[in-house]
């Protein structure tokens, strides 16, 4: 049942398209109308809005502004990679190509002010306007003062604007250390299980009744909500495994009210997808097409990862076996592996107590790129020059997500990463080089 928002300043009507239209989100959307008031009225200046991914928070927003056509622009600042396309995209939104091409090619935030006071004065607001910020956490990399500039950017344009912070991190790591004008916080919680099952309900096939839709959507979650919770993940990945869904049914072996058949069909290739879990490295059509393929295959690569599909290059391969030893390996047992003249080293002097739990089951750590190439150095089996085309198949590795960069973008000097392929995968690349990795790994001593 859609819940009803109420709002003096707005007709009936579109409360109810709106309510519609964000299910499981009334809550949210109705103490959002509340921050913003009346249209006619003067807003509060800034507003931050904070959750995890797929919380809902840019939905809400587009969602609200669009159906009461209020007077908005929208900024993504991923997109705005400088300052000059961020005032551009507000004053094209708000007063036009002529407002726009006012601004210098280096515009500073006094430009943007005198620009929009001029065009405001020509154009005063009948209703609130509204700037919002998607991914605003990427403003604490610009300039020290263009934060608190934007939060009270009513006052320093005398006009009725009002700025919407989107954000995925809390105010107290978002503000800044001079001082601020503080924001009216909204808190987007994460969908419960009940929530998400009422949403990807609503996205039932055609060809099928609700209810058998909805039983789909009730055994994915069952596999997948103990480990992903975001929204637009459980939604590709109810697209992509439907159709094996149905098989059975389509082939006329079951009835759409023989769930724990269906159920015993699915579960195996829900339990594979598992392993792809926010990794993109195929597409929708591809996955499908090596689950067919995999299926009439039987040979040794059954089973594994998409990735063992994947050729490397020779020395691409010996990177991913050194960034798999540098990532479960730790980092004071290099000397024991890749030395030769490193003494006798008893394992049970290097243990620890907190270290009883295999480095496998902890999952892989960071590495900095200096070890990554010291072990590469060393399991390599001819000399390597560290050369331009070592480090751009680290890059490439990167870009087929079999490696994960963790540290800032802006670390040059010591970026950091981990291995993201499975035991069985490396263990594959590692036979096509004749190397055998288990007598590398701590835990296998």
């Amino acid at each position: 049942m859609t819940k009803m928002l109420q709002h003096s300043g707005y007709e009936e009507e579109r409360l109810q398209r709106v309510a519609e239209l964000l299910p499981c989100r009334e809550v949210q959307a109705g103490m959002l109308l509340s921050l913003m008031g009346q249209p006619q009225q003067c807003s509060y200046p800034s507003i931050f809005i904070y959750g995890h991914r797929a919380s809902g928070k840019s939905h809400v927003m587009q969602v609200l502004l669009k159906e009461l056509e209020l007077p908005h622009a929208t900024v993504s600042c991923v997109e705005c990679v400088s300052v000059a396309l961020l005032f551009e995209q507000v004053l094209l939104s708000f007063f036009g190509c002529d407002a726009a091409s006012l601004l210098p090619r280096s515009p500073s935030l006094s430009d943007f002010v005198r620009i929009y006071r001029q065009h405001c004065s020509q154009t005063p607001a009948k209703q609130t306007r509204y700037i919002v910020m998607e991914k605003a956490e990427l403003l604490r990399d610009t300039d020290a003062n263009l934060l608190p500039a934007l939060l009270r950017l009513q006052e320093l344009v005398d006009d009725n604007v009002t700025i919407i912070l989107l954000s995925e991190i809390v105010w107290d790591k978002f503000r800044p250390n001079t001082g601020c004008f503080e924001p009216l916080l909204l808190h987007f919680p994460d969908y419960s299980k009940g929530e998400l099952q009422q949403i990807l309900s609503q996205d039932k096939h055609p060809s099928y009744s609700a209810e058998f839709y909805s039983s789909y959507i009730n055994i994915l979650l069952g596999v997948f909500y103990s480990v992903c919770r975001d929204l637009r993940e459980l939604r590709h990945l109810a697209a992509l495994n439907f159709s094996k869904f149905c098989e059975p049914l389509a082939e006329g072996k079951v009835k759409e009210t023989d769930t724990h058949k269906l159920w015993r069909n699915i579960e195996p290739h829900l339990k594979k997808a598992m392993q792809t879990v926010y990794l993109r490295e195929v597409s929708s059509l591809q996955w499908e097409q090596l689950q067919q393929m995999e299926e009439r295959e039987c040979g040794a690569l059954r089973g594994l990862s998409a990735h063992t599909h994947v050729e490397l290059p020779y020395y691409s391969k010996f990177l991913l076996i050194a960034a798999y030893l540098a990532s479960y390996n730790p980092a004071r047992t290099d000397k024991r592996f890749f030395l030769k003249h490193h003494g006798k080293i008893r394992k049970t002097n290097f243990l620890k107590k907190n270290e009883k739990t295999s480095n496998h089951l902890l999952g892989p750590k960071p590495f900095p790129l200096d070890r990554l190439l010291a072990i590469f150095y060393s399991v390599v089996d001819s000399r390597v020059a560290p050369t331009a085309s070592i480090f751009s198949q680290i890059s490439s590795l990167v870009t087929l997500q079999l490696l994960t960069k963790v540290s800032h973008d802006d670390q040059l000097d010591a970026p950091k990463y981990k291995c993201a392929v499975s035991m069985d995968f490396i263990c594959a690349i590692s036979r096509t080089v004749n190397f055998e990795i288990i007598k590398y790994l701590y835990d296998f001593l």
